[in-house]
């Protein structure tokens, strides 16, 4: 019996080293790799740059308090800050905890100009930002939020109607909450009009908008933010996953005007931002803001897109619609998606289920082609065996 807490369905699956695109298990069967460890190792398996430079880095200096300067946290951010709209960086350790800060941020913000009571939050059925209390609560999607208490201060609609958004502002609405691409809950895109619609709001009513790229953010959609599609600016972003490329590392970004707020003693994180977290943050940016790179993840994109439309037309039964924005797919299917993703691993194929039934494909951004093409020809293999099968059975 394990001594670890029963919060995970694991696989029997255990890997023992990855390279590249693929991970290998200890008698040496390989995998293709479609997960990224859920859209976090972005640059594939030991990557040479990021490992080296951890390397170097282990060699020096692990880790210090926040209470001394530490200058791999100060270039990583004014890095984001210039490639972005922020002005300021708060590093942590996870996507849930750079939500827990923006969270505080927003209501901090308010507080600080003298409207107290402007605490709440609207965010999205079908949301997932993290497994803290906030987090949940600011999804509030109730298989997560069941057995733990009330969970005051935040409000939702479902996304996609901005009249709906409008009627739940008042007097204590503090900021809409929003993925530009929800990962979770489905692989669903929102369209730039709506997000724009959603920046509208918060300037007509005086809120903060927040959008979480936890998932889909650090180049993933073929933009380094999925936001930057729009033409629209957030006041606060988080992000995290790929920013470490699979070393714990996440940062929530803001405005100068809404992050002077955050003055000593207002937040704080013993591990966040430490030297080797950092020096790994700066590889993985060196590699994502090279040229090509992203460019390279546009097109991938539309080389997956394509190739998964196709599955369409093959198996109408079966794969019903293509979702998502660039190496952030999913392909809502009829067969139960859980399942499913067994049996595709059963085919050395790994990818990740999500809500509505939703196939989610995320591979390393350095995935080629015929990489694509070898995922694809799995997936539709998989796809005649269950037809097959169910044909079969169906006699």
């Amino acid at each position: 019996m394990s001594a670890l807490y029963g919060t995970y369905a694991r696989s029997e699956l255990a890997f023992v080293r990855g390279e590249g695109m693929r991970l290998f298990t200890e008698d040496g069967t390989r995998y293709l790799d479609f997960s990224s460890g859920i859209a976090v190792n972005a640059l594939g398996h030991g990557d040479p740059h990021v490992v080296n430079a951890l390397k170097e880095q282990a060699d020096k200096l692990w880790h210090v308090s926040n209470i001394f300067q530490i200058p791999e946290q100060e270039r990583l951010a004014q890095r984001l800050v210039d490639a972005t709209f922020a002005d300021a960086v708060f590093f942590t350790n996870s996507g849930a905890e750079a939500l827990e800060c923006a969270i505080k941020t927003a209501r901090r913000y308010f507080w600080d100009k003298g409207e107290k009571d402007r605490v709440d939050i609207i965010g999205f059925t079908g949301s997932f930002h993290g497994r803290t209390i906030a987090t949940i609560a600011a999804a509030g999607n109730p298989s997560y939020t069941e057995g733990f208490g009330p969970m005051p201060g935040f409000k939702h609609t479902q996304p996609g109607d901005l009249d709906a958004v409008a009627a739940l502002i008042d007097d204590k609405t503090a900021a809409i909450l929003i993925e530009p691409v929800q990962g979770e809950g489905g692989v669903t895109a929102f369209s730039d009009a709506y997000l724009r619609g959603l920046r509208a709001l918060c300037d007509k009513h005086g809120l903060l908008l927040i959008f979480d790229e936890v998932q889909c953010g650090m180049g993933r959609t073929g933009r380094l933010f999925a936001h930057e599609f729009s033409g629209v600016k957030p006041d606060i972003m988080t992000i995290a996953k790929a920013i470490g490329g699979g070393f714990p590392l996440g940062a929530c970004l803001a405005t100068a005007e809404v992050a002077k707020c955050m003055v000593p003693g207002t937040h704080g994180s013993t591990y966040g931002g430490n030297p080797l977290a950092c020096t790994v943050g700066n590889a993985v940016l060196d590699r994502i803001l090279s040229p090509g790179f992203i460019e390279h993840v546009e097109e991938m994109g539309k080389v997956l897109a394509w190739k998964l439309q196709q599955l369409t037309q093959k198996y109408p039964d079966l794969v019903t619609e293509v979702r998502g924005k660039g190496l952030l797919a999913g392909v809502k299917i009829t067969p139960p998606v859980r399942d499913f993703v067994v049996r595709l691993r059963d085919h050395k194929l790994l990818t990740v289920a999500a809500s509505d039934n939703v196939l989610r494909l995320l591979p390393p951004l350095i995935v080629t082609e015929a990489e694509i093409d070898e995922a694809i020809t799995i997936i539709t293999d998989a796809l005649a065996e269950y037809q097959a099968e169910t044909s079969s059975a169906a006699q």
